[in-house]
């Protein structure tokens, strides 16, 4: 295993074969590690990953172009034998990226040693090594079952520090420093070194099945919010912002909270900026670039969210990982201006956010990729890093933000987070 300050000398080989099975959800989270899962899925598509032959790590307002530049170099030197051609197949790293360039939390592409994927009708097995691979790859054979206690997250106890960022953020919008400031809250727990954290994962990928159910170093969670993806000649994106809560026992208040949310000029108001700093982000990298007419209201089980997609046709071969740094961070996820918005948050947030916000997803030897805002999120640390060292416990830091602008009002906001704690306070149920 190596770091981005000693990169690997040794050529990187990559042996991607079919599966004559496409295996279903739960199989496919069965081939990852219980304690270390590295998951990427959605629908009908997505891969786990099993052990580590690379990891580089990589820090500071640099992060992007250093990941990018240390991809490019390992790329034109793999050798790469790969009849499937489908996204994701061959060599592959998943990544997972600070939000802040100031934020301590290392910003990682790892380079499993072994990937089961399938996407729609196909599947496949890829083995990554740093020596020539003389057979087929095979499927190793699933992890068993561990235990799961879970826990209960506290998300409706007061939180009076957040109230009050709410109100500071809000005055300072008043005042024209900024437009639209986001501001998130952090929950703190801790969970059992031995727990299955396929358990969640399955929970989030079952209930959660238009989103991205994504595991990379402790970080998990089912992100609504396609950052940018990279694949067949096209690239497209999603923007989120504007939210409200679901009224999921009637159907006439869910009705009208769709309702408010698609007349709301607040939340018309916020989703605008959000659509427009994707727009002039991505604009010098693509041409033939549209957007749905309106935004829509994209229902997921917990929130309704105002919603736009984004397509494009690449213009040059910048990679996926170049969209990224070009994209982060996004009006959704900091605010308007974005330098005037990340300024505040790093006052307003003093824990720092450290991968939340933060893109999350994954590249492959051509540079294409999928990406995501690491949303609906919990980070996992290591064992005996929760705060009682030697307890055989692994801390969990859960996140859930939203865009303040002018006249917003504390309570609500709070409630909204309320809201967007509910994927992983259901998935990490008892």
């Amino acid at each position: 295993m190596k770091t981005a300050s000693a990169l690997p000398s040794a050529v990187l080989h990559a042996t991607t074969r079919p599966l004559d099975r496409v295996p279903a959800q739960a199989e496919l989270l069965a081939y990852t590690d219980p304690q270390s899962p590295l998951v990427w899925m959605r629908g009908d598509r997505g891969a786990v990953g099993i052990g580590e032959v690379l990891r580089l790590e990589f820090h500071g307002p640099d992060r992007f172009a250093a990941a990018s530049r240390a991809w490019r170099e390992i790329a034109a030197a793999a050798v790469i034998d790969d009849p499937v051609r489908l996204p994701g197949s061959g060599l592959i790293a998943a990544g997972t990226f600070a939000f802040s360039a100031s934020d301590p939390a290392p910003s990682v592409l790892v380079v499993p040693r072994i990937v089961v994927s399938r996407h729609l009708g196909a599947a496949w097995i890829t083995e990554i090594g740093t020596e020539p691979i003389e057979r087929d790859p095979v499927l190793p054979e699933p992890f068993a079952p561990g235990p799961w206690t879970g826990l209960d997250l506290p998300v409706r106890e007061p939180d009076p520090a957040y109230l009050a960022g709410v109100r500071e953020a809000t005055s300072r919008i008043e005042r024209g420093s900024a437009e639209k400031i986001v501001l998130a809250r952090q929950l703190h727990s801790s969970i059992g070194a031995d727990e299955d954290l396929r358990v969640p994962l399955g929970r989030l990928a079952a209930r959660y099945d238009d989103c991205w159910t994504y595991a990379l170093d402790g970080m998990i969670g089912a992100s609504p919010e396609t950052l940018v993806r990279r694949t067949d000649g096209a690239i497209s994106a999603r923007v989120l912002a504007g939210t409200r809560g679901r009224k999921p026992g009637d159907a006439a208040d869910d009705e009208r909270a769709r309702t408010d949310l698609l007349t709301s000029s607040k939340e018309q108001h916020e989703h605008a900026f959000a659509v427009q700093s994707v727009i002039t982000a991505l604009s010098p990298h693509v041409r033939e670039l549209h957007t749905s007419e309106e935004p829509y209201a994209l229902a997921l089980p917990n929130v309704w969210h105002l919603a736009t997609e984004l397509g494009a046709v690449p213009d040059g071969a910048g990679s996926s990982l170049e969209l990224v740094a070009a994209l982060q961070p996004t009006a959704a996820v900091a605010g308007t201006p974005t330098s005037a918005a990340v300024a505040a948050i790093a006052e307003l947030e003093p824990a720092g956010r450290g991968r939340y916000a933060g893109p999350s997803g994954w590249i492959d030897a051509a540079g294409e990729g999928e990406w995501v805002i690491a949303l609906r999120c919990a980070q996992i640390g290591p064992v005996d890093a929760a705060d009682a060292p030697g307890s055989g416990r692994r801390r969990l830091t859960a996140y859930a933000g939203g865009g303040i602008v002018a006249g917003s009002d504390p309570e609500r906001e709070f409630g909204e987070t309320v809201s967007k704690f509910a994927p992983i306070v259901d998935a990490f149920a008892p």
